[in-house]
């Protein structure tokens, strides 16, 4: 019995693991895809404008100016 459970202990964490690193790789994405989605097919902007850091710098301004 003590294999069995050895077994299902380590497929569950092994499971466990692999939702711990998905769900921020996922997040990562879709703040990516996001980003380009809005500047580029809503902004009507080139797509190498998103990754630049004046872009967001720019936005980050207009956001929080005073």
């Amino acid at each position: 019995m003590s294999e069995a459970n050895a077994n299902k202990r380590s497929k569950t964490s092994g499971w466990k693991i692999a939702v711990r690193i998905m769900i921020p790789v996922l997040l990562v994405l879709a703040l990516f895809g996001g980003m380009v989605f809005g500047y580029v097919v809503l902004g009507d902007q080139e797509l190498s404008e998103v990754f630049e850091w004046g872009t967001w710098r720019h936005v980050f301004d207009l956001i929080f100016a005073p």
